[in-house]
This record gives C-alpha cells, structure tokens and sequence, in this order.
C-alpha cells in the first residue's frame, strides 16, 4: 500500500473525472489520499471529499499565496473545521518568496498565527515553503511548532535543512519533481536521508513526474515517486510503500 500524503483532488483541474482519478489510485495500490485545501472554499470542499469516500483524509489551512484575504471570520471557520473527524492538519500553511502573490510581510504574519491555531488546537502542520528556507525554519523554531510536529511538504531544500527540519521532529514530504534529470540536490537529500523521515505525495494536479511531466498530475502517480526513492536508497519498491505509509499513518494519525 502506497499513500498520497498531499493532494489537492478538491480542485477544479478534477472537476470532469474526479471519480475515475480516485478510482485509478486505488486500482494501483493507493490506499490513501489526502486532499489539502488552501482556502476556505477549497477547505469545504476537501471535507466533503473527505466524506464521500473512506480513503480519502483532508488538512485545512490557508496557502501563503492566499493569506491577504484572511479576514476575521477565517480562524473561526478553521477551528471549525478542524473538528471534523477526518481532519488530519493545518495546512497547507507556509511561506512563498518566489511568487510572492501575498506580501512578505503579510506571509510571514500569517504564518506564525497559523501554526499557534495549530498548537492551540494540538494538530501537527503541513508546511509550504518555496524560496524561503531560513526564515520558514526560524519561524518554525520561534513559535514552537515541534510542540506539535508535522511535514514540510514538497521538499525543496538541501541536506542541512533536511537535518534541521528532522531535528525539529519533523518529516519531509519527496514530489515528483524527484524523478526529473536535473533534480540533484533532492536526490542527494533523499539519499542521505533516513527513510524513517520521509513521506511521499504528488502535490497533484502539479509536478507531475516522469513519465507524465508536463501533463496533470493524479494520486496513482506516487507510485512513481515510490520507485525513485527505492532507485536512489538502493531498497525493494515495497519497502518504500512500508516505511512511507507508517510514516504518513503516524505523523497524520490515518488508521493501518
């Protein structure tokens, strides 16, 4: 059994096959998904898929690219929302320095709310950073977020920041950006990595790995993240699938 540990299946780029994504994951061994919303609509939506189907966990947050339009009605809903029997995080919460489509200033604001509605509510969180490394591990260190743990999804950084994060008790979510050619620093860091910190995800509908780089990505697709951590640690595929999974089963409490 594989698990998808970051989703976004609530999104519009579903809305014609939704049913058949979720079915091909499980015709290839997906045995979860977790479907992550970045805004309060998306949020709902996530929960409701997180309804509809027993394989399918949902984490809830606000994405950095979207915190300018937190009002004072979102962290009620939020704590609301977490409630929610199949809720799993707060996330996905973060910094993005390479888009910028909040202001930095505002970014770096929000995130330190987010994770204390994280510990105030005793959820681990699920982490966005792009472009960001040391003020994302900063904030992380500052407000106490290893108080309740979490994944830095969509692993970007290098080794020392891998070894900062496991330090900090924290997982490292691999994408499919894993299988590109020319991704060497995140090659080297799963390598070096114990395989005991490590979750794999799709980040679908994005990064979607060889052999469909370019087109939408889907959950069935982790397989192929799967195979390229067993390719570079030197280990059985099903080994992968086993730590991966208990590591994803332990860190976002979804039942064996």
């Amino acid at each position: 059994m594989l698990i998808d540990s970051h989703a976004h299946l609530e999104m519009s780029d579903y809305k014609d096959d939704r049913n058949e994504v979720i079915t091909r994951a499980r015709e290839n061994g997906i045995g979860y998904i977790v479907t992550v919303g970045i805004d309060i609509a998306t949020c709902r939506k996530a929960l409701a898929l997180a309804d509809a189907f027993d394989t399918i966990y949902a984490i809830v947050g606000v994405h950095p690219h979207n915190v300018k339009h937190i009002d004072g009605k979102t962290y009620a809903l939020l704590k609301e929302f977490v409630r929610h029997e199949k809720v799993r995080a707060v996330g996905e919460i973060g910094l993005d320095f390479y888009r910028n489509l909040s202001p930095r200033d505002v970014q770096l604001k929000r995130f330190r709310e987010l994770i204390f509605l994280a510990r105030e509510v005793k959820l681990p969180i699920v982490v966005h950073d792009r472009d960001a490394h040391s003020e994302t591990l900063s904030i992380l260190r500052e407000e106490k977020a290893f108080e309740v743990g979490g994944v830095i999804h969509c692993f970007s950084g290098d080794y020392a920041m891998a070894s900062q994060c496991f330090d900090m008790g924290f997982y490292i979510s691999i994408p499919g950006t894993v299988t590109f050619k020319k991704a060497h620093t995140l090659q080297e860091v799963v390598k070096r990595s114990p395989l005991e910190r490590m979750l794999i995800e799709t980040d679908a509908p994005f990064l979607s790995p060889v052999p469909f780089r370019g087109k939408r990505n889907e959950p069935s697709y982790v397989r192929f993240v799967a195979d390229a951590l067993a390719q570079l640690k030197g280990i059985a595929v099903e080994e992968v699938a086993r730590v991966t999974s208990s590591n994803a089963q332990s860190v976002l409490r979804i039942p064996s």
